[in-house]
């Protein structure tokens, strides 16, 4: 049962040498989701094996160029490419009007559906949801409407103990009724409670996106307690007068929200082009949340059934 997010870019307004534009890639379930889109996504997409055609939603946090420019390319490769299937956008007003216009002009017809829900960056309410997982929108700081978005795995059905199975010689039937959390009769006539023999594979796990933003107290609620947490750093506290005029925050105004928020893990990201090295601003925010991690193109990071977080390779 995957959870896993991938890296596609960790610049902001000005992309760096080894640092692309903000796009993240979540796999959950081996179902693919794509957060906000900068230049040079799908190019990041190839260079880490991620086949477009299996996004099933693609996720806006707001308007801005470094977070949505690369989404004209990425339409019209997936077309090319022969996907018919529709395909979801999640976005603030008026992602929808800004989309069709671009179509209309370069005269793009789309092989297949679009999709587009166009959401209220002023609101927290749930958005998506499957089978597997639900996405609530986080209302964010900016200077545009912006929201970021929590994803978070559904309770998984529950297990019967195999001893149990074998023990009291449960049949099909029972053991769909104890799934279902359900007490079963015995053929002795006893009832077998079902939260005796039943389990739960793993607890669901969680991703918080917090893309531009001025800290927010309300984030740091809505987010309490998640797994990840990304957080955008766009400076050193040094230039907090400068975070705080563009609508950004500092590497430690973060940390200072995974702190409040209780999360596991902060990642960190959306990074001025100013900074030639990203040490400093992990360090900065190390001194306020131990627990902190630099986001940088092509990481990889695992949740496992058991929370623990694994990192791969770039």
């Amino acid at each position: 049962m995957t959870f896993r997010l991938t890296i596609l870019g960790c610049s902001s307004a000005r992309p760096a040498p080894s640092r692309h534009h903000t796009a993240h890639v979540l796999n959950v379930h081996e179902q693919f989701f794509l957060v906000d889109c900068g230049e040079g996504t799908q190019y990041q997409m190839a260079r880490y094996g991620i086949n477009p055609l299996k996004i099933n939603v693609i996720f806006i946090s707001h308007l801005h160029g470094d977070h949505t420019y690369g989404i004209f390319g990425l339409l019209s490769t997936i077309a090319m490419m022969g996907r018919q299937r529709a395909l979801e956008i999640v976005a603030p007003k008026p992602f929808a009007e800004m989309l069709h216009s671009h179509l209309a002009f370069y005269q793009v017809e789309l092989p297949y559906p679009l999709e587009i829900h166009e959401v209220d960056a002023r609101e927290s309410i749930m958005v998506w949801e499957n089978r597997v997982m639900t996405v609530t929108t986080l209302p964010l700081r900016h200077r545009v409407p912006c929201c970021g978005y929590l994803f978070r795995e559904k309770e998984p059905g529950l297990n019967v103990q195999k001893e149990a199975i074998e023990y009291y010689g449960l049949d099909p039937r029972q053991l769909a009724a104890l799934k279902r959390g359900e007490d079963v009769e015995l053929a002795n006539g006893m009832s077998l409670p079902c939260d005796e023999v039943t389990y739960r594979p793993y607890e669901p796990r969680s991703y918080a996106y917090c893309s531009d933003t001025t800290p927010s107290g309300k984030v740091a609620t809505l987010v309490h307690g998640v797994d990840l947490l990304y957080h955008e750093a766009t400076y050193l506290h040094a230039d907090k007068a400068l975070a705080a005029k563009t609508g950004h925050s500092t590497a430690l105004q973060a940390a200072r929200i995974a702190r409040k928020a209780e999360v596991a893990t902060l990642l960190l990201g959306h990074y001025s082009s100013r900074y030639k090295e990203l040490q400093p601003l992990l360090e900065e925010a190390q001194t306020e949340f131990a627990h902190t991690l630099l986001g940088e193109d092509g990481l990889i990071l695992t949740l496992e059934k058991d929370h623990s977080l694994k990192i791969g390779e770039k």
